[in-house]
């Protein structure tokens, strides 16, 4: 890796967006593609947050200042990576099911998921099962991400499950849920396909999961 992609990674770690931005408009006057920024410089060191996040190494504030510097690097890497044709690892759609308002998690898991080369369409909370339909439909995505925190809407997931099964289109999206009261067991329950215990990993199995789709 050239010493500037090692820096964008590292500023990006430390949650340094002005700096951040100033290396990406460098590595792009030195002809470095696009492409390689991205991959080697910003999504490597969201992928050291991510880590260090799960081990409880950093907390919440220190993962919103590295997706901000992340931001401002793929703001300005946006025009390059089209005219190079570059293709995000895949789409999903997230959201808080009906019924709930809670956000932090949810926002954590889309950082992660962008910080993945995820392509991430945020639904916001109190998401009804026909919101995340209509989405799956217009954006041609290829996951929905549930998010719950009160044990009273965790039977949302289930309604929205149904729902994809009863438009006949539950074989072609793979359905993730999390949140603090959801298990394992409750996702095999329902009929979801993966259960995240936070959000690193819920990048980790997104991403896994799509190239596995691509492959397939």
């Amino acid at each position: 890796m050239s010493a500037i992609l090692s820096e964008i990674s590292a500023n990006l770690q430390a949650g340094k967006a002005k700096i951040v931005g100033e290396l990406v408009g460098k590595a792009l006057a030195e002809n470095i593609p696009a492409k390689d920024i991205l991959e080697q410089g910003l999504l490597s060191g969201m992928d050291i947050i991510a880590v260090k996040f799960k081990n409880n190494e950093v907390y919440v504030p220190e993962v919103l200042i590295a997706a901000r510097a992340m931001n401002t690097g793929t703001a300005l890497l946006k025009p390059h990576l089209a005219d190079e044709g570059a293709v995000a690892v895949g789409k999903a759609i997230i959201g808080t099911v009906k019924g709930d308002l809670h956000d932090i998690g949810k926002n954590l898991v889309r950082m992660m998921f962008e910080g993945k080369g995820i392509e991430v369409v945020d639904l916001g909370v109190d998401v009804s099962p026909e919101k995340f339909i209509e989405a799956f439909k217009t954006e041609k995505a290829d996951i929905i991400a549930l998010s719950a925190l009160l044990t009273t809407t965790m039977g949302e997931m289930k309604s929205t499950v149904d729902a994809f099964k009863e438009a006949g289109l539950r074989d072609d999206v793979i359905i993730m849920i999390g949140g603090a009261p959801i298990t394992d067991s409750f996702c095999d329950s329902i009929g979801a396909d993966i259960y995240a215990a936070d959000a690193a990993s819920a990048a980790e199995s997104a991403k896994q999961a799509l190239l596995e789709k691509k492959s397939a």
